[in-house]
């Protein structure tokens, strides 16, 4: 597939430092709201349902020793976002089961919070998109129980972020550039994905 001509790195790294709004704004693009077939909305709708108490999947002493590695590798890079190392834990530790849960890379949800909405709980964006992973309203709609005030719920937010995530690559054939352009509302475009990637690469880390 032909990719556009992607931005220099530093015309990354400028676009992503503006994306660190004053608080109660962030930097978000509009997700369309596209039509579902009954057979999606009901697999979405059941994928964001039911939520659970984020444990983390650990079976094995190996498991648990990569978990441990990746949260205080993470919490450390997390600071000057979260400085309570309570809320930081927590933030990890659900982030952590609702992206293993959609089969996303934790460094990927990770680089799609920091662009979207800089950690910031109840950030929101021009378009209205709202918390952690700035998802748009209409989602609550579509496939939750239309009570879009639980957005800024932290795993409400995470695990609908995730689904759709999840939903845009299904869609894309696992084509993550293409993806994230959903996500944003600018697909084919190159500034958001560019942006989003070159965040995750700081998150990249071997429990990935």
């Amino acid at each position: 597939m032909t990719r556009p001509v992607l931005p220099s790195r530093r015309a990354c790294l400028l676009s992503l430092c503006g994306t660190l709004l004053p608080v109660g704004l962030a930097h978000a693009g509009r997700q369309i709201e596209e039509p579902l077939s009954h057979a999606v909305r009901s697999a979405l709708s059941a994928a964001v349902a039911a939520a659970a108490p984020p444990q983390p999947l650990l079976p094995t002493a190996s498991d648990q020793q990569a978990y441990a590695q990746w949260q205080a590798a993470s919490s450390q890079r997390l600071v000057r976002h979260k400085k309570n190392p309570t809320e930081r834990q927590e933030f990890l530790q659900t982030l952590w089961y609702e992206a293993r849960r959609a089969g996303l890379p934790l460094s990927l949800v990770l680089g799609v919070v920091q662009v979207e909405s800089a950690f910031r709980k109840y950030a929101i964006s021009s378009a209205g998109a709202r918390g952690y992973m700035q998802v748009m309203p209409f989602w609550a709609r579509l496939i939750g129980d239309g009570d879009d005030s639980r957005l800024f719920h932290m795993q409400t937010n995470l695990r609908f972020g995730c689904v759709i995530l999840r939903h845009y690559l299904d869609q894309e054939r696992g084509d993550t550039f293409m993806a994230l352009g959903r996500y944003n509302g600018s697909r084919g475009q190159s500034v958001y994905p560019q942006t989003v990637m070159e965040a995750q690469r700081g998150w990249v880390h071997q429990a990935d």
